[in-house]
């Protein structure tokens, strides 16, 4: 499976959060999905999963 990452800074924020998330698509659609709901305070529902894994892209290099 490809690697691929999340950004927190493409979605603005209150918060104004920073944190980068990449490897296999899997890994980071769970990391990605407990940290939008732990710190962003959402729900997790198949559309939040579903938006995560939509928004995710080929990493930076050396990620």
């Amino acid at each position: 499976m490809a690697r691929k990452a999340t950004d927190c800074r493409d979605t603005p924020s209150v918060s104004g959060c920073s944190l980068y998330i990449s490897g296999e698509e899997d890994e980071v659609l769970r990391a990605a999905t407990a940290h939008a709901v732990d710190v962003h305070e959402h729900t997790d529902t198949p559309e939040l999963r579903e938006e995560i894994r939509a928004s995710m892209k080929d990493p930076l290099p050396g990620t």
